[in-house]
């Protein structure tokens, strides 16, 4: 029997129907078998067609056999141990350029190889990418697919890099499959059907994505932007499906309001600065009059940071109180109460609260490690269920000031120093009385 009749043979008994006898074990160590047969194929003609049955057999895997497999390809496709001690050793005896490249090779696992290997197959890049989306979701109770995670990451760094992006403005002449996309995607702000997306691009808003070849009809990052005279406070207005145009041509502000990722699995890829950068560079090119380029950004981690807060501190717990329900919204006098502890509040979380050392919440960590400047604070500025129970309605700007973004970049990067007007400063300084623990740590704001 040949190698190819055996490898035929595994691959038919692979994707023939599931029976009750057959385990999910069974079904994922028989996947991996498969998985083994492509890397070792040598023959590039042969590779491509063993690749695409490979790839058909993990789509035949019934979903109870796919964690096992997962778990197959973390441990049985690992570097060898004892051949990269070996490599240690002849490079530790001898740093030349022959060790380092032996050395390197050996602690390359082999799933890399593979997953290079399977990629020559049609529509194996999605396939990957949704590969690493069941990995990340199973990590917490599953860590050692962590090396699987790493190796895919690694990968798609080079293979979603910006030589291979393209930067594609969507408007309503972009294909149908697209903008059905736009609207399953869409995480910031839902796109309540064709009637909201038509106004979301029209002729005073702008939407950008970034595509790939390999993914051709799948935006993987998007941005909407509202082009307006004045840099926007609330929301509403641009969300509105019946809101009059205005005339692009008078525009001085581009208000980003809503960037969205759209692949899970290329989650920690960073596509974001480069898409603001250049839609930044675009906008400039089609409306010279220009002035200033903001966004209108959520506060996606101040409700749970308050809730935690609100444990030890009762009472902070009873001045915060009437947030459990949105009746304060009609009274004037509780309204008025919380505006003036939530302000300084958000304010202290933006630009104090840490994760490590950067900031606490992922839009601000995004936007200040792109460069941006943290502007001001808007107060109600978005009601809908969403904005009211992740912050209470508060939003913010953040500032693009391109003499400035390397500048505020830099600092932030190495220093951890934030970038923030003169009025966010002093709104922390004012949260004091109510988180003296924390308002009386050393701010980094420049």
């Amino acid at each position: 029997m040949t190698a190819r009749t055996f490898f035929k043979g595994l691959l038919n008994k692979v994707a023939a129907p599931v029976d009750a006898g057959r385990s999910a074990e069974r079904r994922a160590r028989e996947t991996i078998e498969v998985c083994r047969a492509l890397l070792s194929e040598r023959g590039e003609v042969s590779g491509a067609a063993l690749a695409r049955e490979v790839l058909a057999a993990y789509r035949a895997l019934p979903a109870a056999a796919l964690k096992p497999f997962l778990q197959r390809l973390a441990v049985d496709f690992a570097p060898d141990a004892g051949a990269i001690a070996h490599c240690a050793g002849d490079f530790l005896r001898e740093a030349s350029p022959q060790h380092l490249h032996a050395l390197q090779k050996s602690v390359e696992s082999p799933r890399q190889e593979f997953f290079r290997r399977l990629n020559v197959a049609p529509g194996a890049t999605a396939v990957l990418v949704d590969l690493r989306r069941q990995v990340l979701r199973e990590l917490k109770v599953s860590p050692q697919l962590a090396v699987v995670d790493a190796d895919l990451a690694h990968l798609f760094e080079s293979w979603f890099n910006r030589g291979f992006l393209r930067l594609e403005r969507i408007d309503w002449r972009t294909p149908a499959i697209v903008l059905e996309k736009l609207i399953a995607y869409e995480a910031v702000h839902e796109i309540a059907g064709w009637k909201d997306l038509r106004r979301r691009l029209a002729d005073d808003r702008r939407c950008f994505g970034f595509f790939h070849p390999a993914l051709p009809d799948e935006p993987l990052i998007f941005i909407e932007v509202a082009l307006t005279e004045e840099v926007s406070a609330t929301v509403a207005p641009l969300l509105d499906p019946d809101a009059a145009e205005g005339d692009p041509a008078r525009a001085q502000c581009a208000i980003f309001y809503s960037i969205t990722n759209c692949q899970e699995g290329l989650r920690g890829i960073s596509f974001g600065n480069l898409l603001i950068k250049q839609v930044v560079e675009e906008l400039s090119r089609e409306f010279p009059r220009l002035k200033t380029f903001a966004t209108l950004s959520p506060v996606p981690g101040l409700h749970a940071w308050l809730t935690e807060l609100t444990r030890k501190d009762a009472a902070l717990a009873d001045a915060l109180a009437p947030l459990q329900n949105n009746d304060w919204l009609q009274q004037p006098a509780t309204a008025a109460a919380l505006q003036a502890k939530l302000m300084p509040l958000c304010a202290c979380y933006l630009l104090r609260a840490k994760r490590e050392s950067g900031p606490l919440d992922p839009v601000a960590r995004f936007h200040l490690g792109n460069g941006a400047r943290l502007d001001r604070l808007n107060w109600l500025a978005d009601t809908s269920r969403q904005g009211m129970q992740r912050a209470a309605g508060l939003m913010v700007n953040y500032v693009y000031r391109l003499d400035e973004v390397e500048q505020n970049h830099e600092a932030f990067v190495r220093e951890g120093v934030i970038a923030a007007a003169h009025g966010l400063k002093k709104l922390a300084r004012e949260c004091a009385p109510l988180l003296p623990a924390i308002a009386s740590r050393p701010p980094r704001d420049a």
